[in-house]
């Protein structure tokens, strides 16, 4: 064997860098795999757009058959996303024979299950580093150089939008509204950017973490989700004032034995490596019990961090291909889905919460507030409030000790109630003990 082929479904952004990693590193992959690995075959139905990279047109085709049916292409490479068609040509190109290579995150958490059962069945490799923290080797790090340990938790800054935006919000002073219209000036941000700021883009690489973590297959709509539209620099400079920092976190961590899975704009200590990374890094800071804690930082997008995961699966493959060796890595990491670990419900979790009120500046207001909060077994850690405004409407901030949210839900919606209550009360958990 001299030479193995791939062919590329989708040539967008991190198409065209695969293209390009592919073409212009050709000699370094032949010396490292030791054949030489040729992109045989490009399929999107834009073919006459440029894309910056020099390739061959006459490999350009509309029709992705073309690849899938080519029995000289043993690598498929999805980059189309979304569900359909990504979907069909994946599990065509299993039943073809081929290995399949994607970044496809959205696809994969919530159709994985049907994919990967697919691969198995047919003795064929799925891999997808590119699909949660883009050019971040932390599936191939969990799957093969961690996978001695029982891993106990993890919280990830996995979507570089809402992590550049909270950024400039906290280091800048920035509005949510204006530090949105940079990250779109600066193509970090998506016209309609709902999926990275409501936190969707993040429970969809939180699923795929948690499957190849913990052996346990959630579904997105299944993991409590909140997004960071509601963070204002009030929330911000309060946090500094309390020493924390707020990012949106993947959190997935198992207590007690059962397993907590959430994401959320959270409080951490400003003194946590993970209250540094700022702008669109991403980061996931994860503890084992043989290993410790330790935190894989980089770049979790962009077209060429991302197409250095995407090409890096493509080698794996390929060596696996030269070796006869397939399947040797479970694509989940487990041979099988464990049984054995409950996953709590939200509403039971107990855990700390800054909550934010808007009141009438009167007298009794923090006694009723804090009456409300007591009858609910929920304890105040410490406030602040502040001086009288124009308006005659203050903030009250609180900070709780550990509560069971769903108690603390029943609070604020009495407390909500209240005359002297003018808006509707924020929430933001806290976590105050990464190691645990």
């Amino acid at each position: 064997m001299d030479k193995i082929y791939a062919g590329l479904i989708g040539f967008g952004t991190i198409g065209a860098g695969v293209a390009r990693v592919l073409t212009e590193n050709t000699q370094i992959i032949k010396e490292r795999l030791g054949v030489e690995l040729v992109l045989k075959r490009i399929a999107d139905l834009d073919i006459t757009s440029d894309r910056g990279v020099e390739i061959d047109k006459d490999i350009l085709t509309t029709n992705a058959a073309d690849i899938i049916d080519d029995p000289q292409i043993s690598i498929v490479i999805e980059l189309v996303g979304g569900y359909e068609p990504a979907k069909s040509f994946i599990l065509s190109a299993i039943k073809k024979g081929k290995h399949v290579v994607t970044a496809n995150k959205a696809l994969l958490s919530s159709h994985g299950k049907e994919i990967f059962e697919s691969a198995c069945k047919n003795n064929i490799d799925v891999a997808f580093e590119a699909s949660v923290g883009g050019g971040i080797p932390i599936i191939k790090s969990i799957k093969e150089s961690l996978c001695a340990n029982r891993i106990e938790s993890l919280y990830g800054i996995i979507n570089g939008t809402a992590n550049y935006i909270l950024s400039k919000m906290t280091n800048e002073g920035d509005e949510y509204d204006s530090a949105l219209k940079t990250a779109q000036s600066k193509g970090y941000a998506e016209a309609d950017p709902t999926f990275d700021v409501e936190g969707v883009d993040t429970v969809h690489k939180l699923a795929i973490l948690v499957s190849i973590c913990f052996g346990v297959n959630l579904l997105p709509d299944s993991i409590f989700t909140e997004g960071i539209t509601q963070i204002t620099p009030v929330d911000i400079e309060f946090a500094k004032e309390f020493d924390y920092r707020i990012k949106l976190l993947a959190i997935a961590k198992v207590k007690d034995g059962a397993l907590d899975v959430r994401v959320h704009p959270t409080m951490i200590p400003a003194n946590h490596p993970l209250a540094g990374v700022d702008g669109v890094f991403n980061a996931i800071y994860m503890k084992g019990d043989a290993l410790g804690p330790a935190m894989f930082f980089g770049k979790g997008a962009g077209m060429m961090p991302t197409a250095s995961a995407v090409v890096g699966d493509v080698i794996d493959i390929s060596r696996n291909i030269i070796s006869g060796s397939h399947m040797r890595v479970p694509p989940l990491s487990f041979i099988n889905e464990q049984k054995n670990i409950d996953v709590k419900e939200t509403d039971d979790v107990k855990v700390e919460h800054y909550l934010r009120f808007t009141v009438v500046d009167s007298p009794g207001v923090l006694s009723a507030i804090s009456g409300i909060l007591g009858d609910h077994d929920i304890s105040i850690s410490s406030v602040i409030q502040k001086g009288r405004s124009a308006s005659g409407a203050v903030p009250v901030v609180v900070t709780t000790h550990h509560a069971v949210t769903k108690n603390l839900k029943h609070a604020l919606n009495k407390i909500d109630g209240l005359d002297v209550v003018l808006d509707r009360t924020l929430a933001i958990k806290i976590e105050d003990n990464l190691e645990d």
